[in-house]
């Protein structure tokens, strides 16, 4: 026993496999991350090297799919000369030329995990998880179901392994059938340890096991840590427990090697020649093949990345001195890129900004009908504070079709005779003239246009541990970061609009994908509306006067929200203007109508069957259509087209056609030259935008393992996951229809400061540190002055001359976007 734990630590290996599971949390919370968040100490293409070496994904593009881009010419070729300079050793440059043009190179690493358990088909003819995953996913479902089965989980306030264990005892059908199994259920002195030892024999190969058994279904593992360590993340919550999920699973084992192979032929080690115990992460070098894969993926990143910094060099925008007709706060989402531009474009007086999408408001939300709290701010944020809805009107609607009595076997029976006629007769009509139904998610069913929300804390009030509303105080400080962080200090419009967005779809388990990321996959209204109300107070004007931010009594903010799917906005609040505001509003309103409709048509030059030579208005109306059409997959593009977050003033990118690639935070360096702001915006930017970035990246390039395969086979479990079928393993990452135009670049986070400022900030943080020094994230930073770039590689900053040929300059994007449905090179734009 001494020498059990001398070799294998449990707690240790368990706390080691956890860090290596995928940490997607259930469906309600869908926010983005670093697929390969295990490796983010290394730098980025060891990181590669090392995730294909031990668990055979496919980390970057093949060096057949780097050479069909080459002679595209979406890779340049000054852009790859220079890269191989950059990358080469002692050897010559035409010894590199060869290996990356020409030479058939391969990659001869085989994957660890997996070798182990292998043997149970080699040597026993058996499939071992084909006898044991059936039943541990039916158990595990069953127990974390949050309401798609007519009846609860039997014993769901106990834990997993006590629940599983009072069905063993009670329940008529049991669930183990082996005496052996059972005993070991029961027995008092049965551990994770002892089960190994059972299957296993010598604990040398107890760990490399562990990782084989639970890396054949990383998405139910990874699933139960992540509830484990974060509860809320069900509403209905759960006693779940990696250890208790490993144990079940070893008992289960344990019973299909009784009932096929018997208990005599155990353990593996004894009945099988295991060879020398396996180095698990060994430690390597990058070798030729990953340098070579490194140069290519340099290569396609700096042949965009170039584009974009020599456009914003060359950008003849400039800041606006005059008064704006009105200012317009959106989200930094990629998406919103388009919608500033256009609207820019349909109103040349206004001025437009990017912030997280939460506007700086850390709280949970309750909706009247609600009976949970919902989180309306960054997954990574605790909340303290709780807006609650009061005077809704309307109720959600309901369909007979998804009622209760069509489980049932008479009953069921004759629905399906009846209204399932009925509804075969609704879904063919539905496929020509698509209506919304129950099971339409809209955007703007988060909260009720015509109902209201408690913001202010009155009476000490208090709920479930968190206080409602907020104190004038902690409006101030909220109202102050949002207009410190992004420059907007003085010279206010009369209006100033807050628009948070959101997405709507139909049939779609991912459709928390296309809310806003800051508000932990839900829409921004209550964000939007909650803030622009705490701006209009007047005793929050006076103290943000002491502050030296004087709003005038003549400004009103009014907050509002964008359906990004359908390209709609809604406003909140709208009869608390004046007449005078209301007049104005009214005329806004058209412009920004004329940019929803615009930036339809430029969306949808790569939706399928849409033809974007038409009206923009028609293209629109087709565009809001596909939103609420059951049989599309794809209703919009979410993140696809990200590689950039450029942090700066608008003047810096406001010329520059951007793709919809970019994420942009309004940052002015003047008003923080001790770079406070700067901070706290990198420090929500980078892990949010890198995570979203590395997410379609990793799901890009091998979209069967690190991304979800196609969702059209997808069945929602338990509404927290989704898999093929309904014994399947659930599917982490995102599905090829969120990633099918997407190019799989990293990240390149494009700062306007001083380069001194930047570098003593991120090398005083650890975290942000890791993830440039790494480059899991590219850094670029534009002196605010002369405009000389800088950039960040292997830890230390570097000048860059981008080039100096003139860039193309456009008047008519729409041509553009008729005749193109691939992703565009930067244009200068005509723009005062």
């Amino acid at each position: 026993m001494h020498t059990d734990q001398k070799i294998f630590d449990e707690a240790v290996v368990l706390h080691h496999l956890r860090h290596y599971l995928p940490a997607q949390a259930p469906l309600k919370d869908f926010v983005h991350h670093n697929t390969l968040h295990a490796f983010d100490n290394f730098s980025f293409f060891e990181a590669l090297q090392k995730a294909n070496s031990t668990f055979g994904y496919k980390t970057a593009l093949s060096l057949k799919e780097y050479r069909k881009l080459f002679q595209e010419g979406v890779v340049k070729e000054d852009v790859l000369n220079t890269t191989i300079l950059n990358f080469k050793d002692d050897n010559s440059l035409t010894y590199w030329e060869s290996l990356v043009l020409n030479q058939d190179l391969s990659n001869d690493s085989i994957p660890q995990i997996g070798l182990l358990k292998a043997f149970w088909k080699s040597h026993f003819k058996i499939d071992l998880d084909m006898l044991v995953h059936p039943k541990l996913f039916k158990l595990i479902g069953a127990y974390l179901d949050q309401g798609v089965s007519e009846k609860r989980f039997p014993y769901p306030d106990v834990t997993f392994l006590e629940a599983v264990r009072a069905l063993q005892k009670n329940s008529l059908v049991s669930v183990f059938q082996s005496k052996k199994a059972v005993e070991l259920l029961h027995g008092s002195k049965t551990t994770i340890t002892s089960l190994l030892r059972c299957i296993v024999g010598d604990p040398a190969y107890f760990e490399h096991y562990l990782f084989d058994q639970q890396f054949a279904h990383p998405g139910w593992s990874g699933m139960v840590a992540t509830v484990e360590e974060q509860p809320a993340t069900l509403l209905d919550q759960r006693k779940i427990s990696l250890q208790d999920f490993i144990f079940l699973e070893l008992l289960l084992e344990i019973e299909a090697l009784d009932q096929s192979i018997g208990l005599d032929k155990l353990p593996l080690s004894a009945a099988v020649n295991l060879g020398a115990p396996f180095v698990l992460f060994p430690f390597k070098e990058v070798d030729r093949y990953w340098k070579v894969i490194a140069i290519w993926q340099e290569a396609l990143e700096w042949s965009y990345h170039s584009q974009v910094l020599q456009g914003l060099v060359q950008s003849t925008a400039k800041e606006k001195t005059a008064t704006p007709s009105f200012q317009a706060f959106f989200c930094i989402d990629d998406r919103e890129e388009s919608i500033r531009r256009h609207l820019e474009q349909a109103s040349p007086d206004c001025e437009t900004f990017g912030t997280p999408g939460h506007f700086g408001m850390v709280a949970m939300y309750q909706p009247e009908s609600g009976k949970f709290y919902t989180q309306v701010c960054p997954g990574s944020l605790t909340p303290k504070h709780l807006i609650k809805e009061k005077g809704r009107a309307v109720k959600n609607g309901k369909d007979i079709h998804f009622h209760k009595a069509s489980h049932r076997l008479f009953t069921g029976w004759l629905l399906s005779q009846t209204i399932g006629f009925w509804s075969a007769v609704r879904l063919f009509f539905n496929l020509f003239k698509p209506q919304v139904s129950p099971a339409h998610s809209s955007a703007f069913e988060h909260m009720e246009k015509a109902a209201t929300i408690l913001v202010e804390h009155k009476d000490n009030a208090e709920e479930n541990g968190y206080q409602v509303g907020y104190t004038v105080e902690e409006m101030v400080e909220i109202v102050y970061g949002l207009l410190k962080s992004t420059g907007l200090t003085t010279n206010f419009a009369p209006l100033v609009y807050l628009i948070g967005h959101g997405g709507s779809s139909t049939n779609n388990p991912y459709y928390a994908g296309y809310n806003c990321g800051a508000c932990s996959g839900r829409a921004g209204s209550v964000n939007s509306r909650a803030v622009a109300e705490m701006a209009n107070r007047e005793d929050v004007r006076k103290a943000l006067e002491a502050k030296h931010i004087c709003i005038p009594s003549t400004t009103y903010f009014l907050g509002g929200l964008h359906d990004t799917t359908r390209d709609e906005v809604t406003f909140y609040d709208e009869v608390t203007l004046s007449r005078k505001l209301t007049e104005a509003h009214d005329t806004h309103k058209a412009q920004f109508d004329k940019a929803l409709s615009h930036n339809a048509k430029e969306r949808s030059r790569q939706f399928l069957l849409t033809n974007s030579k038409r009206d923009a208005i028609k293209v629109h109306n087709e565009v809001k259509n596909r939103s609420t059409a059951l049989f599309e997959p794809r209703p919009e593009l979410n993140h696809s087209n990200n590689t950039l977050c450029i942090v700066g003033r608008r003047s810096l990118t406001k010329s520059v056609f951007l793709d919809q690639r970019a994420f942009l935070n309004s940052y002015d360096y003047k008003q923080d030259l001790n770079s406070i702001q700067l901070k706290s915006i990198l420090q929500a930017a980078t892990p949010v935008c890198g995570g979203i970035n590395l997410e379609y990246y990793f799901s890009s390039v091998d979209n069967e393992k690190l991304g979800a395969g196609s969702k059209l086979p997808h069945n929602v479990i338990g509404l927290f996951g989704v898999a093929n079928g309904i014994k399947g393993d659930l599917r982490p990452g995102l599905p090829s229809q969120m990633i099918d135009v997407h190019a799989p670049l990293r990240l390149m986070m494009i700062i306007e400061h001083y380069p001194e400022v930047v570098m003593q900030l991120i090398q005083n943080d650890t975290e942000l540190w890791n993830w440039y020094k790494n480059e899991w994230v590219k850094l670029a930073i534009i002196h605010p002055e002369t405009k000389a770039i800088s950039y960040l590689s292997q830890g230390k900053l570097k000048s860059y001359e981008p080039p100096t040929n003139k860039m193309e300059t456009l008047s008519d994007l729409e041509t553009v976007f008729e005749n193109h449905s691939t992703n565009l090179p930067v244009y200068q734009l005509n723009v005062s």
